[in-house]
């Protein structure tokens, strides 16, 4: 028989004193930042499971990612382009009403769905230790996922309607402006995860909060035209989602350079609310189990 040392016996182990405190408890950022990192396939595999599930409940399944924001954008046509006549001065406004109803959908369905993740997760955050910000992140990965194959439809349709556009090299730029987009939208999903966790009543004020918001981004219409004070103007353009749709319009629509300031307002507004959404959602780590 193999004798043991017994000074072997006496080895000694160190593990992280984090490892050793109850489930579901905050870990050190750097550490909650790789286990966020190992489980990103477990993000896109539950954000696929997600889109395929929603789809699979309807009986035109797909179909419905694009057709429900182009009726959205007909009945915004309708009451705005044609009763009240907000289309003028618009050039190719079918492209500007359907470029705004289209991103600004992505941004919203990524808050109300981030507002939902935590309460609709709870089966699985009580049954498995993982981070808990993987939730509305896996949101915003599946709103991604639905919103690609609608921008194409989107390009198709404009690109149909006249006036011809004359695709230039800027229509390159959608990619990093919509990158900042789905970053603001990842840090708006943190924030309101966690108010709606703490006070589930703010689901409400969200939904009411979102039309304000629709028509303070200017979606159907024209900012410059239509809203004369100059206070109001300014505040209306500060509005991020007012940055990322009109460089979008700039780029696709008519070939132009969209200003400085459009770009640094879009990134100032990503990266902020990304890191303060982030640890506004981390600092509430430990209370997302709790019934």
């Amino acid at each position: 028989m193999t004798q043991i040392d017994p000074a072997q016996l006496k080895t000694s182990i160190t593990v992280p004193s984090w490892t050793l405190g109850d489930v579901g408890r905050r870990t050190p950022p750097d550490i909650y930042f790789e286990q966020l990192w190992k489980r990103r396939h477990f993000i896109l595999a539950e954000s696929r499971a997600k889109v395929a599930g929603t789809t699979r409940r309807n009986l035109l399944g797909y179909a419905w990612l694009v057709l429900n924001p182009l009726l959205n954008g007909l009945g915004y046509y309708f009451i705005f382009g044609y009763l009240l006549n907000t289309s003028r001065g618009i050039e190719n406004f079918v492209g500007y009403l359907l470029i705004g109803v289209f991103f600004f959908q992505f941004t919203m369905r990524s808050v109300t769905g981030g507002a939902q993740s935590i309460r609709s997760g709870q089966s699985m955050i009580k049954a498995f230790s993982f981070p808990r910000a993987a939730l509305p992140i896996s949101v915003v990965v599946r709103e991604v996922m639905n919103f690609l194959p609608t921008f194409v439809v989107m390009v198709v349709v404009i690109l149909l309607f006249p006036p011809m556009e004359n695709i230039t090299w800027r229509v390159l730029l959608i990619v990093p402006c919509f990158a900042l987009q789905v970053l603001f939208a990842q840090g708006c999903a943190f924030i309101v995860a966690r108010l709606c966790h703490m006070v589930p009543d703010f689901v409400n004020i969200i939904q009411v909060g979102a039309r304000f918001w629709l028509y303070a981004s200017g979606v159907f219409f024209s900012i410059d035209r239509f809203v004369e004070q100059p206070v109001l103007t300014a505040i209306m353009k500060i509005n991020p989602m007012y940055s990322y749709l009109q460089i979008v319009r700039n780029s696709l629509l008519y070939g132009v350079d969209s200003p400085i300031w459009m770009w640094l307002l879009g990134t100032g507004w990503a990266i902020s609310f990304l890191i303060f959404g982030f640890l506004f959602f981390y600092r509430g780590e430990e209370t997302y189990g709790r019934a």
